[in-house]
């Protein structure tokens, strides 16, 4: 295989950090962009949540405003796209930006995680299924649709904390042409990142293709959201032929600020459920005549 066929992803395990203005904020995220990128990276992940650093802003008033801080927030959105475009043109990488609460025309409020490419195009994915957190304490609502996003390396999708534990959801991004999926996370105990974690795991033996999580760490004190967080990135596969045998490709380590680096040979994915010691993929829908009675 080529290098042309390998594809270096960087999953971050991203601190939530304090900021004073937002300059500062602006070249926290281009160091972490530039670092990943003199590592050869060319698609970059970011956790879900991480945007919500950016309250501290306004001051603790509104940090500490669980429900306040996500109307402020919108004001920041505009710039938050154009900061991350402006870094994966400049770079030439593809970005899944950490993800940011949008309020819909319709006045819901939604988890977002949107992907910048370098030619300066972008896209999302909301997340599908919101936590009872999110949606009993926060007022979140779920996503109106599930897609699979166009990326100079093929199709991905992005399955957002929560949604990485339904089967169903990979499933049919597998089905829509997907071979590696995305988990932008944040779990704020040990049970919720195994929770995901195992998900993520799950999903690409299910599927046959490559699952990378990214979680967001560390403690905020001072903010309502995303308090206490933890985790480790990881970078999943199916436990097949020319694959690890326990699945797992890379793993960061637990809690610690890092980039997580993985070679991806995503043309390997049609090879193994083409030829591998099992079809989980092809077979899967065997199970659906026995799930209808």
């Amino acid at each position: 295989m080529s290098r042309a066929d390998v594809v270096r992803i960087a999953a971050a395990q991203y601190p939530v950090t304090r900021f004073d203005d937002w300059d500062g904020w602006a070249q926290w995220q281009r160091d972490w962009v530039s670092d990943a990128a003199a590592e050869g990276a060319r698609l970059l992940l970011f956790p879900e949540y991480c945007a919500m650093e950016l309250a501290s802003l306004f001051g603790d008033e509104v940090a500490l405003d669980l429900h306040g801080q996500l109307d402020v927030l919108q004001s920041l959105l505009p710039q938050y796209r154009q900061q991350f475009a402006a870094l994966a043109g400049e770079f030439s990488v593809t970005i899944q930006a950490g993800t940011f609460p949008v309020r819909l025309d319709d006045g819901r409020m939604v988890n977002r995680a949107m992907l910048f490419r370098p030619d300066g195009s972008e896209d999302f994915q909301d997340k599908l299924i919101m936590t009872r957190f999110e949606r009993e304490q926060w007022g979140m609502s779920g996503g109106d649709g599930l897609r699979v996003l166009d990326s100079e390396f093929g199709p991905l999708g992005i399955s957002i904390c929560y949604d990485s534990e339904f089967p169903a959801i990979a499933r049919r991004q597998a089905e829509l042409g997907a071979v590696l999926i995305l988990v932008p996370s944040c779990t704020d105990t040990a049970a919720g990142y195994h929770r995901v974690r195992i998900g993520s795991q799950a999903r690409a033996l299910e599927n046959q293709c490559y699952v990378v999580q990214s979680p967001l760490v560390g403690d905020a004190p001072w903010s309502a959201a995303v308090d206490v967080n933890e985790g480790a990135a990881g970078v999943y596969t199916p436990a097949d032929s020319g694959f690890p045998d326990n699945g797992v490709l890379a793993m960061g380590e637990y809690n610690r600020p890092q980039w997580l680096y993985a070679d991806l040979q995503l043309a390997k994915v049609a090879q193994v459920r083409r030829d591998g010691q099992v079809f989980n993929f092809r077979d899967s829908p065997a199970q659906d005549r026995f799930l209808s009675r």
